[in-house]
């Protein structure tokens, strides 16, 4: 699932430490939720040969030309066995996976603004199933590694991963605080739609710094809350239903907790309100999404009352 051309990539670097995730025992011994079935998935996926990607706005593996209809109805069968697709879109195939977001809108957002990618390392925090990892590898990244604790989410990066193997787009199933640290690696950190969910927001900051080389650039997305300097929103249980979301900072605020993290050069580059265009629920992500976490009768408002999510992205320098 992790392919040997990362454990030649990260042979002699500070990410060797890594080198227990090519144990074979280590993912045999993951037994959390569906994940063995998951394994079970990927593996029994047929072999297509395809000389066709594209990493655009829908990222796309494969024409339906690629394989009998018969293969491709087996495959499609496969990928609804990892619904609800959370990140994308994707095309394999043919087989349009319309996920729950609609991510060609956060990376329209920051494309431009950000430094070039062109041969740089990447560190995607936070990764989903590498969707912006691939939209990172058309931009000129030259490796892309994403961080994603959640298994669901590692299982559709690695079945994507099966079709396009020669994509340096590797997700890992771990946590930032995984890395070695410091580990000083990386020239680009993208940490998006994250921060919310640190119960200790300002060492998520620390971590994504560590993980920089001297110079390099982190690139934040998170949700904010209008208001004072030093102001943050703890919502008392949920946040548009969302129970994993723990502070929910201004903008001035996130810009004094990266100074107090030792980020120099914070720059915002976007403000923007999150609509049910860009989230909604889906035939790949058949449950509830952001229409059903807004207020009935004001969509500025979130179910508790709280003011609708908008999202902020900001650049600055280690």
């Amino acid at each position: 699932m992790i392919n040997e051309r990362f454990r030649h990539m990260i042979a002699g670097s500070m990410l060797e430490p890594l080198d227990y995730l090519f144990d074979k025992n280590y993912l045999s011994s993951i037994k959390e939720g569906d994940f063995p079935k998951w394994l079970k998935l990927i593996s029994a996926m047929p072999q297509i040969e395809t000389d066709f990607i594209d990493l655009g706005e829908e990222v796309t593996i494969g024409r339906a030309s690629d394989a009998p209809k018969t293969v491709i109805s087996k495959v499609e069968k496969q990928l609804r066995g990892f619904i609800p697709w959370r990140k994308g879109p994707f095309s394999l195939f043919g087989i349009r996976i319309d996920s729950e977001w609609k991510g060609g809108y956060k990376w329209q957002r920051m494309a431009d603004k950000i430094s070039p990618l062109d041969g740089r390392n990447v560190l995607d925090v936070g990764s989903g199933n590498g969707y912006f990892g691939y939209r990172m590898i058309e931009a000129g990244a030259s490796n892309v590694i994403g961080l994603e604790p959640h298994l669901a989410y590692v299982a559709q990066a690695w079945a994507l991963s099966h079709f396009a193997p020669s994509i340096n787009n590797f997700i890992l199933p771990i946590p930032l605080n995984k890395l070695p640290n410091p580990c000083q690696y990386f020239d680009t950190v993208f940490s998006m739609g994250v921060l919310y969910h640190q119960k200790s927001p300002i060492d998520h900051l620390f971590e994504l710094r560590q993980a920089l080389k001297p110079g390099g650039e982190l690139v934040l997305e998170t949700i904010y809350v209008d208001g004072p300097d030093g102001y943050c929103l703890t919502p008392k249980e949920t946040y548009a239903r969302m129970r994993n979301v723990w502070f929910i900072p201004t903008i001035l605020t996130i810009k004094k907790w990266l100074s107090r993290a030792a980020f120099s050069d914070v720059q915002i580059i976007d403000e923007s309100p999150t609509t049910v265009l860009e989230q909604r629920a889906t035939a790949w992500m058949p449950y509830k999404s952001l229409q059903d976490g807004l207020h009935d009768r004001n969509s500025n408002l979130t179910k508790e009352g709280y003011l609708a999510p908008k999202r902020v992205v900001i650049t600055a320098r280690n």
